[in-house]
Order: C-alpha cells, then sequence, then structure tokens
C-alpha cells in the first residue's frame, strides 16, 4: 500500500505542478487521483484493524471527492 500511495502522491503532484507552469484546468484529474488515494489510506486503516472512526472517514471523504470530481469533469 505504501507504494501505491507514493505513486499516487507522484501523479497528483506532477499534475498540479503542469496544470499551474501551462495555467490549463487539469482540476478533476488531480482530485480524482486524490481521492483514490484518500480511498487507499482509508482501505489500509481498515486492514490494520484499529478501533476508531479514521478508516470510515478516509472513505466517506474519499467518495465526497469522487462526487466532486465527476461533478467537475460534467461542468467543462
Amino acid at each position: 500500500m505504501k507504494k501505491v500511495k507514493i505513486i499516487l502522491a507522484a501523479i497528483i503532484i506532477s499534475l498540479v505542478t503542469y496544470s499551474i507552469k501551462t495555467e490549463t484546468n487539469l482540476m478533476p484529474y488531480y482530485m480524482f487521483f486524490l481521492g483514490v488515494m484518500i480511498l487507499v489510506t482509508g482501505i489500509a486503516e481498515l486492514q490494520k484493524d484499529r478501533k476508531g472512526y479514521k478508516g470510515y472517514m478516509s472513505i466517506g471523504i474519499a467518495f465526497f471527492v469522487f462526487l466532486v470530481s465527476i461533478q467537475r469533469f460534467f461542468m467543462n
């Protein structure tokens, strides 16, 4: 899971950097990858069998970010 998080973080950083340098609107794309990263973090927390709500909250936030990302896809 750690390698997946590092790869997703690299993708997000590269998309944001490219978006800033070229002044293009890539927000839906990096929001989608941010949602995937939060989802992976939530699943990893649930697999650790930790008591609490951090894993469930991360998954809920990931679905909200997916919703916003899909909405931004259709607005363009």
